[in-house]
């Protein structure tokens, strides 16, 4: 039977690409694509795929949220992140929400193919230059008692913000989280005082620095 897989990515060129390049594999089967956030949480329910390529930088939705919806529904789903971004907050973030593999973008094509046998057979994958990312910043967090202040944000709050940071209306945000304009409305006041920033600006650098958008 053929691993059955879901590609993630808000780049249409990449995903098309990527799709060409997988399905040479007998046993590989792209059977969904997706170009946000939602979409793939929305496929991962219809499809059940074996494995979600997911991209971190999406709209609407980020990858880190998206993989934490996911695997809390359907731990068998295996997520691979496959992103730009190789830097120790995105890698140990996507870690945690529960993806099984981590790889940036201009690795190797071999490395991405043994990612998706390796995470089927249950193991976990990391491109060489990712795991001494890994290494380097669980040194860093066993020296540092800190918490990032994002973790104090629930799940809703964090979707809000990205929102925000994307440039949405609390009209906007209000219909795509199908919650009334009030509760957006409030939900930022909770941002701004959990956080202590007040303004769309210093929010949207907020959200970038940490992870939860790309913008």
């Amino acid at each position: 039977m053929g691993i059955r897989m879901v590609l993630a990515d808000d780049h249409a060129l990449f995903r098309q690409s990527l799709k060409s390049m997988l399905e040479k594999y007998e046993d590989f089967e792209v059977v969904g694509e997706a170009k946000n956030g939602r979409e793939v949480v929305e496929l991962a329910e219809a499809e059940k795929p074996d494995v979600i390529l997911m991209d971190i930088g999406m709209p609407d939705l980020n990858g880190i949220e998206a993989t934490k919806r996911i695997v809390g529904k359907n731990n068998r789903c295996k997520v691979i992140a496959l992103s730009m971004h190789g830097d120790g907050q995105f890698v140990s973030k996507m870690l945690e929400a529960g993806a099984s593999g981590y790889l940036v973008k201009d690795s190797i094509f071999e490395d991405l193919v043994n990612a998706i046998r390796s995470v089927i057979k249950g193991k976990g994958f990391l491109s060489p230059e990712i795991a001494n990312v890994v290494i380097e910043d669980y040194v860093r967090k066993r020296n540092s008692d800190s918490k990032s202040s994002v973790t104090e944000l629930t799940t809703r709050e964090k979707e809000v913000l990205q929102l925000l940071a994307e440039g949405n209306t609390s009209k906007q945000i209000a219909i795509t989280l199908s919650i009334s304009i009030k509760t957006v409305e409030n939900h930022r006041s909770q941002i701004s005082q959990k956080l202590d920033i007040h303004s769309i600006a210093e929010l949207t650098k907020y959200a970038i620095r940490n992870g939860l958008t790309s913008l």
